[in-house]
């Protein structure tokens, strides 16, 4: 493996632990202003520190992302429907690899839908964009997207995880499911976990702990995030348990004890300023 391409990976998944915590904000590249994400800089700006990489797509990174951040860019690069057009599985690539480079990203991430009506396109398009991306050194991450018509089973999911790591996908996203061992097993390269539509908080924390347990890196997680009561309280929980070791219960201990401290804003954007020092729970020493 090229350094480059070792050097991209090693900052969205931290070697010294393996494990990764990476925060979704590219949910309008089909669903448009996501509630609680209608204003992406406003969201992003205090949640940058805690997060290892950040996933969104170019349009975004170029009007809400500071140029001076040193968080690695993951880049959505696959997209042409909406969530109220015919299917959303029909997809393709829509960022070539020199606005890519342009955009320093340090990752790709495109959806291949395996079992769609569309399977075969974005499965040819993933080994494509793998293809195209080794040149330059650049990872791909495949996310495994689930038509309204396919389950999140054990059994769907190792297959759809399997096909892109065939296809040389460098790290796959999927979901968390009954017997996610299997999932995991069954994959040859690193899996991240969706976190998936909003759900309450702790289950949200045990979401993270089982994923990571069951033989995941790490979460990718947007919407129980920034569209919790206390956005930056709970980032700082979830990173608690996926770099600092922590167990559902001290996270979400933790959560309440800093949601507590910084009472939400009336429009559900909690207050707490990022301080300037490293948080309890990035030191190296909490990690397991």
């Amino acid at each position: 493996m090229d350094w480059g391409l070792q050097n991209r990976l090693a900052g969205i998944i931290n070697p010294q632990n393996n494990r990764a915590l990476m925060l979704a904000v590219d949910h309008g590249y089909f669903l448009g202003p996501t509630e609680k994400l209608e204003d992406p800089a406003k969201v992003i700006a205090p949640l940058l520190k805690y997060c290892d990489s950040l996933m969104l797509s170019r349009g975004v990174q170029r009007a809400c992302v500071s140029a001076a951040t040193r968080t690695p860019m993951v880049l959505r690069v696959s997209g042409g429907s909406s969530i109220i057009g015919e299917d959303l599985s029909k997809e393709d690539i829509t960022v070539s690899i020199q606005d890519a480079l342009r955009l320093n990203a340090s990752a790709l991430a495109m959806s291949v839908f395996v079992g769609s009506k569309y399977e075969h396109q974005t499965i040819v398009n993933l080994g494509r964009l793998v293809s195209d991306a080794q040149q330059y050194g650049i990872p791909v991450l495949a996310v495994t997207a689930v038509g309204k018509e396919l389950g999140k089973d054990a059994r769907y999911l190792s297959l759809a995880c399997r096909i892109a790591a065939e296809q040389g996908a460098h790290i796959v996203k999927t979901y968390y499911c009954e017997n996610f061992e299997k999932v995991a097993n069954s994959c040859p390269v690193p899996i991240i976990v969706a976190g998936g539509k909003k759900i309450p908080e702790r289950d949200a924390l045990q979401l993270t702990y089982n994923s990571i347990k069951g033989g995941a890196v790490g979460v990718d997680m947007g919407r129980n995030i920034w569209q919790s009561e206390n956005p930056v309280a709970m980032i700082r929980a979830v990173r608690s348990i996926v770099h600092g070791n922590s167990d559902v219960n001290r996270a979400y201990e933790m959560y309440k004890k800093l949601s507590s401290e910084h009472p939400k804003r009336q429009d559900g954007q909690n207050t707490q300023r990022p301080n300037t020092s490293p948080a309890p729970e990035h030191t190296p020493q909490n990690t397991p």
